[in-house]
C-alpha cells in the first residue's frame, strides 16, 4: 500500500472496527428505489435497503436513484422517460420524515449531508440514473436539481440522445457506436448540469464517452458504481487511462458491490467483501485515497457475501481496518471524498 494510504492519523486497527464505523459518516452512492413504489422505507422491507437496514448497518446516508430503463431515443420516449423520473424522484423527497422512530431528511448538498450526520438522522440524496429523462429538453436538468437531485447517470445500458454507451443494446438497434462519444446534446447537457450544480456521472459510458464527459466537464466527475478494469476486464469497469483522467478532473469513483464488476462472472455467493477492497486497494494505488469510494448498487444487482444489504455495511469497514487503512482514510472512502467532489460540482 502506498505512502498517501499508511501516512496520517493514527492507525484505525487501535480502535475496534465497529466503534470506528459507528463515527464514520458512511455515505453509499448508488441505491435504486423500487417502482413501482410499493414498501415503505422506515419498515421492514425485502429490498436490499431500508431505513431499519440502514441503521443495523450504521450506513448514514445514501443517494437513492430514480432509474430510467432506455427507451426508444424520440420525443415521446425521452417525455415518457421524463415523467416516470418526475414520478421517482417525488417518492424519493417523500422519504424526509419521521415514522417508527426513525428520521430521514432529504439533502440536496455536501453540508446539508454533514449536518444530517451530525443530528443524528439519515440523508436521502436524490439522484437519476440514465439521462434518458433529459430527452431533447436540457431544460429539465434544472427541474432536475429543484427536487434535490445531485448527479444524473448520464446513460444506462443502450446508447441514448447524450451519449453512447458501454453496454450497446442489440435488441433496440444499437451499433458500437451511435456518436462516437458525446452527442452535441451530451455536450450541451455537461455544460448545463455544470452551471446548475449537479454532478456529472460517467458510470455506464462507453470510454471514449466517459474521457470526452471528464473533458468537457467544468468541475469534478464522478463514477457512482465502477470498478478497475486491471482486475476485472468488463465493460462497465474502468481501465487506468480513465481512471487518471478522472484524477486529473478531481473526481471520484465509488467501488461498487455488482459480482460480475469484482470479479470474472463472479456470483454473489462467490464474491466476497475482500474483492471489493481489492479494487479499493487497486485504486488508491493508482490515483490515490482521495480519488476512491464506495458504493453497493443494492436492489439494482449489488450484494455480495458480506455485504448483502444494508445492514451488513460495517463488514466493509472491518476489512479496511484489517488492511491498514486509518480512521482518516476510512472516513474519505466511506464519504468524505464523495462530499468533496458534490462541493466542487456545486461551488
Amino acid at each position: 500500500m502506498n505512502d498517501a494510504v499508511t501516512d496520517g492519523l493514527a492507525n484505525a486497527a487501535a480502535l475496534p472496527a465497529a466503534t470506528l464505523h459507528a463515527t464514520t459518516l458512511a455515505l453509499d452512492s448508488h441505491i435504486d428505489i423500487p417502482w413501482p413504489h410499493d414498501q415503505n422505507p422506515f419498515g421492514k422491507t425485502d429490498r436490499h435497503v431500508d431505513f431499519p437496514k440502514m441503521l443495523a448497518g450504521g450506513m448514514n446516508a445514501g443517494c437513492f436513484v430514480a432509474y430510467l430503463p432506455q427507451g426508444p431515443r424520440t420525443k415521446a420516449g425521452g417525455d415518457e422517460a421524463a415523467e416516470r423520473c418526475f414520478a421517482m424522484l417525488r417518492t424519493i423527497n417523500a422519504y424526509g420524515d419521521t415514522q417508527n422512530g426513525i428520521t430521514a431528511r432529504v439533502c440536496a448538498s455536501a453540508d446539508a449531508i454533514s449536518q444530517a450526520f451530525a443530528d443524528g438522522v439519515l440523508a436521502v440524496v436524490p439522484a437519476i440514473e440514465n439521462g434518458h429523462a433529459i430527452g431533447d429538453d436540457l431544460s429539465r436538468i434544472a427541474q432536475f436539481r429543484d427536487l434535490g437531485v445531485t448527479y444524473i447517470t448520464i446513460s444506462h445500458n443502450g446508447h441514448n440522445m447524450l451519449a453512447d454507451s458501454a453496454n450497446p443494446r442489440r435488441d433496440l438497434g444499437d451499433s458500437e457506436s451511435l456518436h462516437g462519444g458525446l452527442s452535441p446534446l451530451g455536450r450541451d447537457a455537461i455544460t448545463e448540469m455544470n452551471r446548475v450544480g449537479i454532478l456529472v456521472d460517467v458510470s455506464h459510458l462507453s470510454r471514449a464517452s466517459m474521457l470526452q464527459a471528464v473533458a468537457h466537464s467544468a468541475t469534478p466527475v464522478v463514477a457512482t458504481h465502477s470498478c478497475a478494469a486491471a482486475l476485472c476486464s468488463h465493460a462497465r469497469n474502468l481501465d487506468d487511462s480513465q481512471l487518471d483522467a478522472l484524477r486529473a478532473s478531481g473526481g471520484v469513483v465509488q467501488v461498487t458491490a455488482m459480482p460480475p464488476f469484482l470479479r470474472y462472472k463472479g456470483r454473489m455467493d462467490a464474491v466476497k467483501v475482500a474483492d471489493l477492497v481489492d479494487h479499493i486497494d487497486y485504486i488508491v494505488r493508482r490515483i490515490g485515497i482521495t480519488h476512491c469510494g464506495i458504493s453497493s448498487d443494492f436492489d439494482g444487482g449489488g450484494a455480495i457475501t458480506g455485504w448483502r444489504n444494508a445492514a451488513e455495511t460495517c463488514n466493509v469497514t472491518t476489512e479496511l481496518v484489517t488492511r491498514g487503512y486509518t480512521a482518516a482514510d476510512i472516513a474519505a472512502l466511506w464519504g468524505g471524498n464523495f462530499l468533496r467532489a458534490m462541493r466542487g460540482a456545486q461551488g
